[in-house]
């Protein structure tokens, strides 16, 4: 794998604006909420129609504890009427942890001595991706620091070896990226190469905060080149992207209100908006003093809140908890809104092979410290107890269903006729080739309640014939 210097930042998107108005926004959140106004937005997202900026800015304002009770439960059918009762399950896998950057939050900032420096080589890229397999993944996110080893080719000859490697039946189908803002040539590059979603969080949207984490003199300063990096990525073919924010650094009001009007800002430009909302909350890094730095403490009710709210405001964007999060919070957050989860990640650079499943964690050789580092068949057994169909599936991505097009399909409610047969038929292949004798058994029982719920047809017959083949023969990857 070669390793190319950085793309020069050259020009910003045609969207290329600064959308968030700080005094705009900041006078939103002052004013005072209307309860009749607040159930008139409430039934709109009941009708799964997305919020503005200022009806967000309402449910933000909301304090009556019966209309924050009307937004969970809100927030809690949504769930279920867009994404059913689907989890979908994916992986971290960090290549290289060099940086330009000296994000004060951050383990990996250059200026941590602590900090241990590594960048996988290809058959240590190989030999985590086997481990990955062997457990049972078959979606990852691969991350990168902001380096000049990690452009846009390596990144995409990243992208080309993971795909290539294949243990039985099993392989990667999806590789979804998360690494520095690049220009219009770097996400065609990388673009090319098949990846998934390509991950971008603004960690701050709160331009004096934003300034005071990322210091002068680095390339993640530029407020204007990261806040622009979605729309780049969108006009040069990337049109599934993630937006996100680190939540305790600004006001998680004004971070909310900014995650929306991001949303907004692209779906008014592109007729898409983001794929996924990540928002996690700082935690404790290698040489961070967090009292420094989480100058705004989330506390838990108001995370879940804001998962609610998020939900809420734009019902068809996947919305993300991460291990940073403790086991006990993330199976409380599911309900309000969360369709996706990491499980049996590792964030040390060589982690799957050289640390696997134990139970302990080295902070210096992270960015960060988790809160939920159980193995993926503890989780996928959990997620079966508690009624959720644990999902491994990539076919939207492979099948052209993304961006402009996958709204298309999941407005009206079509999506389910697809995701929730494509969880149970990769369910049954994890149940098949990976899970313990507990949670195969949990499995087949969750397996029998679904198709026990499918209505008789053809498509019900199209999914208990495939799900034989995958029980009974080596046949695997069967989509609709």
């Amino acid at each position: 794998m070669s390793t190319l210097a950085l793309p020069e930042m050259t020009r910003l998107s045609e969207s290329g604006v600064d959308f968030v108005n700080e005094p705009y926004f900041e006078n939103l959140l002052k004013r005072k909420a209307d309860s009749g106004q607040i159930r008139e937005i409430i039934a709109k997202a009941k009708n799964k129609e997305a919020l503005d900026i200022e009806e967000t800015a309402s449910l933000l304002n909301a304090d009556e504890p019966e209309l924050i009770e009307q937004i969970f439960d809100t927030a809690r059918q949504l769930k279920k009427d867009v994404y059913g009762n689907r989890i979908v399950l994916f992986a971290p896998l960090y290549v290289g942890n060099y940086c330009v950057n000296d994000c004060r939050y951050c383990g990996f900032r250059r200026s941590n001595p602590d900090s241990v420096r590594r960048t996988l080589t290809s058959e240590e890229l190989h030999e985590q991706i086997e481990n990955l397999l062997k457990n049972g993944h078959k979606r990852l996110i691969a991350v990168f620091g902001e380096h000049r080893n990690y452009g846009p080719e390596y990144i995409a000859n990243c992208v080309n070896e993971i795909y290539s490697v294949q243990v039985g039946n099993n392989s990667i189908r999806r590789v979804n990226i998360n690494a520095a803002p690049l220009s219009h040539e770097g996400y065609r590059i990388v673009k090319a190469a098949g990846i998934g979603t390509y991950q971008v969080f603004q960690e701050t949207y709160h331009h004096s905060t934003y300034a005071r984490m990322h210091p002068k003199g680095t390339r993640k300063s530029n407020f204007m080149w990261r806040l622009d990096s979605p729309a780049r990525a969108i006009e040069s073919g990337c049109d599934d992207v993630g937006l996100g924010a680190l939540f305790g650094l600004a006001n998680w009001k004004f971070e909310v209100l900014s995650l929306v009007a991001h949303a907004v800002h692209l779906m008014k430009h592109y007729r898409v908006g983001p794929h996924t909302i990540s928002f996690p909350r700082i935690r404790p890094a290698s040489g961070v003093t967090i009292k420094e730095v989480a100058e705004h403490d989330v506390k838990d009710d108001d995370f879940l809140r804001l998962i609610a709210i998020l939900r809420l405001s734009v019902p068809y964007t996947g919305l993300i908890v991460t291990a940073r999060e403790p086991a006990a919070l993330r199976k409380t957050a599911l309900g309000f809104g969360v369709s996706q989860i990491d499980a049996g990640g590792r964030i040390e650079i060589g982690g799957y092979v050289e640390a696997g499943d134990a139970q302990t964690q080295a902070l210096e050789k992270e960015q960060f410290e988790l809160g939920d580092i159980r193995p993926l068949d503890e989780v996928v057994c959990q997620l079966l107890d508690d009624g959720y169909i644990p999902s491994f599936c990539t076919a939207c991505y492979r099948l052209g269903r993304t961006g402009e097009v996958f709204m298309e399909y999941a407005i009206p409610g079509f999506i389910q006729n697809m995701c929730t047969p494509n969880a149970l038929t990769t369910l049954q292949e994890y149940l098949s080739d990976f899970a313990s004798p507990k949670t195969k058994a949990v499995g087949e029982k969750m397996l029998k309640q679904e198709f026990d719920k499918i209505a008789d047809g053809k498509r019900k017959f199209e999914i208990l014939d495939r799900i034989e083949r995958i029980r009974n023969t080596d046949e695997r990857d069967l989509y609709f």
